[in-house]
């Protein structure tokens, strides 16, 4: 991968390192962060800034996007791997995001109606919402020039549907569909043995895959959908196949993806290199490049995805001018980004993020199954001295996993206040003391005296999710708990959490029908959702809780739907799984070069953006 910096960009780099050592090494002589605080507080939506003052939230241009230039955006670590349905962490879910395209897509304002995508328009639907029916366009087809055709959409839902394909966490989004029909070339439907609340979302946003490259001998061409669906071919005459398949798709493409995108790899040997780099070139001949009904897809020539695996080192990269976009830490946001040298290059986007970070604590080991030592490690936990320290204000604490800006979320759920004689007390009801007077606390577990000793892991480069798990470490501490704070590299650390071998982790879930639609909660905490690779990796288990989640996805009724979750929140909130700890407000650098920046509830498409001739970097 090579870059040629134009005169422009090597003059701003000249001016930006003049700038920073101006101002002692990137620091103003005029805290900027009153000003900025006040106008953050001013409310909860999407803010822009332009220095320290509020800018415009769309795009006020009239010039028409023109295609040139590279946008350079940061990963943590590299994809756990390609394949768009067994992957399903941040990092992958990025990259697919230019190169898998799905039926419908949402539009990026409210109402947030659902527009045709590969699908000309929104599905048919049957009175009893049972039937939905989709007419696809014909002029779709994948970067390798292959037409898109009904084949292809059946064949990608046969791959979700197929037990041996290691999607459950995909797979429980489609578990009402009973059948699928192929009924011309270019037109579908799907069946369904029982409504859904969001039906036309999740049938409306699965990737396509292409039959001819994700399997090329056939294997699943003679195997009705149905038998996938109730198991039957497990006995039928196609098991080889089905297996066959499977083992195929786990294995063959964790390296290797083909879609209908804007974009592909060109070249998998220089263009994706383990811990360096992700880089995504732009497919010339798109098939919705001139379709004016269809959201843009890409202007840069290349995406790079940067792989930095310390947020710390990645923050001066963006400083270096070798990254265009950059989500900053709090500690960075308020210190490090206003010399006049970061201003004059960078705009800010500073908005809630659509997920919450937790502490997850795994209710199958012997210390945190009982709910008591749960609820007393929260006690434990100061989450709004966190939000102060560690996060600068930039944050809400939260009760649950329902986006907290949506009707559903229970605004009458008592916060677990930092209380340590609370917690003690709790501790000493579960049978927790110290009996043989060694500074640890410890009890009968399973016949065996236990003392209260486990590992809180952490990845590495996450400096924050650290310093979470340092803060707990002390308090606990202080009791007679000892906690020791392991870190580990994300693949091997992401092992472990599917492995289910851990006491303790803190991460964060992103993206979920978020502020947009309906919540679904059933991925994550559903039981059926604990074997395998499912999401509920925590091992949470509760017959009201799974009763409750079932039920809701097929209730219509919006006031119904809020009664079931409140009471779906209350469980958790008596059973703290998680330590729900807060939903962040994340401050984004991004290059001022770019044009054509919209930033929409749900964030901005940087999609949409280009660069004028005159400013580009990359050549």
């Amino acid at each position: 991968m090579h870059k040629t910096l134009s005169a422009a960009a090597k003059t701003a780099a000249v001016c930006l390192l003049a700038a920073q050592i101006a101002c002692g090494g990137g620091e103003t002589t005029e805290d900027p962060w009153n000003k900025v605080q006040d106008i953050l507080s001013e409310s909860r939506d999407t803010v822009v800034l332009d220095g320290t003052e509020k800018a415009a939230l769309k795009y006020t241009g009239t010039d028409e996007p023109l295609y040139g230039d590279w946008m350079v955006r940061h990963a943590l670590s590299d994809p756990e791997n390609f394949n768009p349905y067994t992957s399903s962490d941040q990092g992958a879910t990025q990259v697919h995001a230019y190169v898998f395209e799905s039926l419908l897509e949402p539009e990026y304002d409210p109402p947030y109606v659902q527009r045709g995508f590969i699908a000309a328009d929104y599905p048919d639907v049957s009175d009893d919402k049972l039937t939905y029916t989709f007419r696809l366009r014909e002029n779709v087809h994948f970067s390798d020039g292959v037409q898109l055709t009904a084949d292809d959409v059946l064949f990608s839902m046969k791959v979700i549907q197929t037990p041996t394909v290691r999607a459950p966490h995909l797979r429980n989004y489609y578990s009402s569909i009973q059948d699928v029909k192929k009924l011309g070339e270019y037109e579908i439907s799907f069946e369904c043995r029982q409504p859904y609340i969001l039906n036309d979302l999740f049938l409306g946003g699965f990737d396509i895959l292409p039959r001819h490259f994700y399997d090329p001998d056939g294997l699943l061409d003679p195997v009705p959908i149905g038998s996938l669906i109730d198991g039957s071919w497990e006995a039928g005459e196609h098991a080889d196949r089905v297996r066959q398949f499977g083992e195929r798709f786990n294995q063959d493409f964790n390296r290797r993806m083909l879609g209908s995108g804007a974009y592909y790899v060109a070249d998998w040997e220089d263009d994706v290199v383990t811990g360096q780099r992700v880089v995504l070139t732009r497919n010339e001949n798109y098939w919705g490049r001139d379709e004016a009904e269809i959201p843009a897809a890409g202007h840069v020539d290349r995406v790079v995805f940067k792989i930095i695996n310390n947020l710390d080192a990645a923050f001066i990269e963006l400083t270096n001018g070798n990254l265009d976009i950059h989500g900053m830490k709090p500690l960075e946001f308020k210190e490090k980004s206003w010399s006049p040298g970061f201003v004059d290059r960078f705009m800010k986007g500073i908005q809630y993020a659509g997920g919450y970070t937790y502490i997850g604590w795994n209710n199958e080991h012997p210390i945190f199954r009982d709910r008591r030592v749960r609820q007393a490690m929260t006690h434990l936990t100061d989450r709004e001295s966190m939000v102060r320290n560690l996060l600068f204000g930039l944050a809400e604490t939260v009760e649950s996993p329902i986006h907290k800006f949506r009707p559903e979320y229970n605004l009458d759920l008592q916060p677990y206040a930092y209380d340590p004689d609370r917690a003690l007390v709790l501790l000493n009801e579960a049978g927790w003391s110290d009996t043989d007077n060694d500074g640890i606390l410890d009890r009968e577990i399973d016949g065996e005296l236990t003392p209260f000793r486990f590992e809180f892991l952490v990845n590495s480069g996450n400096q924050l999710r650290k310093d979470i798990a340092l803060t707990l470490q002390s308090a606990l501490e202080d009791l007679g708990i000892d906690c020791q704070v392991r870190e580990l590299d994300w693949s091997i650390f992401l092992e472990r959490v599917k492995n289910k071998d851990f006491a303790a982790v803190t991460l964060g879930w992103t993206g979920g029908t978020g502020l947009r639609f309906p919540p679904d909660a059933y991925q994550i905490w559903h039981s059926s959702q604990i074997a395998g690779n499912g999401s509920n990796f925590i091992s949470f288990r509760n017959e009201e809780s799974d009763e409750i989640l079932e039920v809701y996805r097929t209730e219509f009724d919006m006031e119904r739907r809020i009664e079931l979750y409140r009471r779906f929140q209350e469980i958790l909130h008596e059973e703290q799984p998680y330590t729900f700890l807060w939903k962040s407000r994340v401050a984004s650098a991004y290059s001022r070069r770019f044009q054509g920046v919209n930033w929409y509830p749900a964030g901005a498409v940087n999609q949409e953006w280009w660069v004028e001739p005159t400013d580009r970097m990359y050549q």
